[in-house]
């Protein structure tokens, strides 16, 4: 980033605001700071950007999943270093609220409390989940500078259009105080495939594009990525799944998952 110059908070408040960003919305942002920066303030300016685009009356929402396996704490777990410095310092901030599961969101603004709710979640990306809270609340999802292979809003289309895998997983979590093993069912695989939802939306006009500090940027409604999922998923269940000579052992698990008659074409 030595090489970039450095934007002002102010200017990329009026980016995310010209990219569509509404005042007042819910807004779930996967972000790659090495993409956007430098921005002035760093990571946490950039978190500033987003709440001033957002308003008083806008809720923000970042990833801010466990790390590891153990037992979680919403307070001290360390959120997974993949989804970069934007979320691990987010979820950190004074009156961010966060999941009290590993699947952990975090959030700030008036509908906080909503899109968070603490039991967990199963599976992890459904209707019960903060990214099923932030469709039902008629988000919006930004991607900054990062493509939908970092959209979870996907794995929710995946379970309401009903891609036919399911993954065996565990984690361990907080039962009336008492640390328990829960074993549950997701629709797990690499996720590389996921890029294919860049084209189908721009295709229906339903993407909208632009910059932001120095990373391109991708902003959609919720709603919309659900929908454009779901009905490629009726034409081909496993469009997400590389085909079994690609070599790729998650997409590999996903498609043993799969019953016999669910089967259907897919990608290489």
């Amino acid at each position: 980033m030595a090489d970039r110059a450095l934007v002002p908070q102010s200017e990329v408040v009026a980016q995310l605001r010209s990219l569509g960003v509404k005042e007042g919305a819910v807004l779930l942002v996967h972000t790659s700071f090495r993409a956007v920066g430098p921005i002035q303030g760093g990571p946490l300016g950039l978190i500033e950007a987003l709440r001033e685009a957002l308003g008083p009356a806008g809720t923000l929402v970042m990833p801010a999943w466990a790390g590891r396996d153990g037992v979680f704490n919403p307070r001290s777990s360390e959120a997974s270093k993949s989804l970069g410095v934007v979320a691990q310092t987010f979820w950190r901030i004074p009156g961010v609220r966060r999941s009290d599961h590993p699947h952990a969101f975090a959030a700030v603004g008036p509908r906080a409390e909503d899109l968070l709710p603490d039991p967990f979640p199963d599976p992890p990306h459904g209707p019960a989940s903060p990214v099923g809270r932030v469709w039902e609340a008629d988000g919006q999802v930004l991607l900054l500078g990062v493509n939908h292979d970092a959209n979870t809003t996907i794995h929710l289309a995946e379970v309401l259009g009903g891609a036919p895998y399911r993954v065996w997983k565990s984690h361990t979590v907080l039962i009336d105080g008492i640390p328990s093993r829960v074993h549950y069912q997701e629709n797990d695989h690499c996720c590389e495939r996921f890029v294919l939802v860049d084209a189908w939306l721009e295709a229906s006009g339903l993407q909208m594009q632009g910059t932001v500090g120095n990373a391109f940027a991708r902003l959609t409604r919720s709603k919309a990525i659900v929908d454009r999922v779901a009905f490629q998923l009726r034409q081909d269940p496993l469009v997400f799944l590389h085909d079994p000579k690609h070599g790729c052992r998650e997409c590999d698990l996903a498609r043993a998952s799969v019953p016999g008659d669910a089967a259907a074409p897919s990608g290489t």
